[in-house]
């Protein structure tokens, strides 16, 4: 009996414990993921700017909910079929989006790139994962609409990871964006939230997931549970291809399955059987870029 004992004793300062380490850090690592910059790019030997693409670009400040800057750059094509945002992944920053918006460009698009709020060197304090980032992109599409100069057509999104979350209810809130491209998204902030504490926390009890939430909400001021793709996807009504690395090791893939079965015609779903959650670009290559082009010109140009 006393070993029981022990171990009753055991369990309960450790959940103790866990649960005061959570109450600590969670909202910080919830709603403060690391800055990637410049730095981080150009130690892998790449470019940073679209200069170094040669692409003709403007650097701009856009401002959203009320003082917040968000670092950008827009890249006007001459004659454009129209225009895709991109939307980059947590942690990362629109220097992701560079060789995509090279190869857009190259195909007749204008391309928006930005740094997401509390990422890159935008403003910013929080990061909430798609509550108010789907109104930034409803700001970024008042602007480029507002310009005489661009000549947007139809706007279509491409988002990754986060940045495909924040697509897609984005997409939900605004009539105006024609198609939208999702790779490797995640389904309701509540689940990913799950999956990363048992992965980098190693505790599965949904009662440190609740604590953290409700914690990171008064922070933010905002609600979890509507971050929700797979709430968004549901009504809307416009193309959407979905993209995911069926290795992929940060975000479910079955998260993409779910959205694409939730999710209203005309849809389209594009496998990559070796990808894991960046990589999916490089394993599927031409076979990549002619599905994102040829989904794009149908739905855009």
């Amino acid at each position: 009996m006393l070993i029981f004992y022990l171990l009753g004793v055991a369990l309960a300062v450790f959940l103790v414990s866990s649960t005061i380490i959570l109450l600590l850090i969670g909202p910080t690592l919830l709603l403060h993921p690391r800055r990637r910059r410049a730095d981080y790019y150009r130690n892998l030997g790449l470019p940073i700017t679209p200069a170094e693409l040669q692409l003709p670009y403007e650097e701009l400040n856009i401002i959203v909910g009320g003082d917040l800057k968000l670092n950008s750059w827009l890249i006007k094509a001459a004659n454009p079929k129209g225009t895709v945002i991109y939307l980059h992944g947590v942690g990362d920053c629109k220097i992701d989006g560079l060789r995509f918006a090279n190869l857009m460009h190259s195909h007749d698009y204008n391309v928006f790139l930005y740094d997401a709020r509390r990422h890159g060197i935008s403003d910013g304090s929080y990061c909430t994962y798609g509550y108010y980032e789907k109104e930034d992109v409803r700001t970024i599409i008042d602007y480029l609409l507002s310009r005489n100069d661009i000549h947007p057509g139809k706007i279509g999104l491409f988002g990754t990871s986060m940045g495909a979350a924040v697509a897609l209810q984005a997409a939900s809130n605004d009539t105006r964006i024609a198609a939208v491209i999702a790779e490797n998204s995640f389904a309701t902030l509540r689940t990913i939230f799950d999956d990363y504490q048992k992965r980098m926390i190693k505790l599965p009890f949904h009662y440190l997931r609740n604590i953290v939430i409700k914690r990171s909400e008064i922070k933010a001021n905002f609600k979890a549970r509507d971050v929700s793709p797979l709430h968004a996807v549901a009504i809307i009504h416009v193309p959407l291809l979905f993209i995911y690395g069926k290795q992929d090791h940060l975000i479910d893939y079955h998260y993409s399955l779910q959205l694409y079965e939730y999710a209203n015609q005309p849809k389209d779903i594009f496998p990559i059987e070796l990808a894991r959650h960046n990589d999916t670009w490089k394993i599927a290559g031409t076979e990549y870029e002619q599905k994102i082009l040829n989904f794009f010109e149908r739905n855009l140009a």
